[in-house]
């Protein structure tokens, strides 16, 4: 009877090793997973992607970058009647020689002052335009525009006194000076009272004349501040 007592005790405590060892194992085993995935985690990490942000570019060749709710702008006269001349606006050139769409006389670009979008370009014929038809375009020109001009051999021969007020109405101060012959630039705003700070005159002087009977060429840079529909600056 005692020997039966203790074969299956024996075989208890032989069944609690073998689970004992398996469990064990198993456990080491689950611990050895986990260490491999947190291993396979740590190498499959994804970098840090960098941004890049670009510096903002001058335009039409000014060496510096419009301040925010400004545009850029470089007018060139023409040269003697041989070279017209050019208009730049916010890094596009509007008006040129190599675009085809400059003349004798007034080169105009019309730009909106809010959104800064190009209305209108073209040029009056001051020797042989209609003058009721010239006064009439600058007339038409609606407050808070912004408006480039830029001579090309003269624009006298049809000049009014009444085309000067108008440019003078726009911040001129040198419009009423302009001769026969002579270079002018000029960025103003129609319906604005006040000067403008962009204008530039070459007089046409023998003593000084760099291309005969015309005078050398005048350039005009800068940033032009936005403006609103009533011609005042924002």
């Amino acid at each position: 009877m005692r020997n039966r007592a203790v074969l299956p005790l024996a075989a208890v405590i032989v069944v609690l090793l073998i689970t004992w060892a398996v469990s064990f194992n198993s456990f080491d085993v689950q611990e050895k997973a986990r260490n491999i995935l947190r291993f396979n985690r740590v190498k499959v990490t994804k970098p840090k992607l960098k941004t890049v942000t670009t510096a903002p570019k001058a335009k039409c060749g000014l060496s510096r970058v419009c301040p925010p709710d400004h545009f850029a702008f470089n007018i060139v006269s023409g040269a003697a009647n041989v070279v017209g001349p050019k208009i730049c606006f916010e890094g596009k050139i509007i008006m040129s020689n190599v675009k085809n769409n400059v003349g004798s006389g007034l080169n105009i670009v019309v730009v909106n002052g809010g959104n800064g979008d190009v209305e209108t370009s073209a040029y009056l014929n001051m020797q042989i335009g209609n003058a009721d038809d010239i006064l009439a375009y600058l007339k038409n020109i609606d407050p808070g525009m912004i408006v480039l001009v830029a001579s090309f051999d003269d624009v006298t021969a049809k000049m009014t006194d009444e085309m000067r007020e108008v440019f003078f109405g726009m911040g001129s101060t040198l419009i009423t000076s302009v001769k026969h012959r002579d270079n002018w630039v000029f960025a103003g705003g129609a319906g604005r009272d006040n000067k403008s700070l962009f204008e530039m005159q070459a007089a046409n002087d023998e003593s000084t004349n760099v291309y005969g009977d015309w005078p050398e060429i005048v350039e005009l840079s800068g940033c032009y501040p936005r403006t609103l529909t009533d011609g005042k600056v924002l």
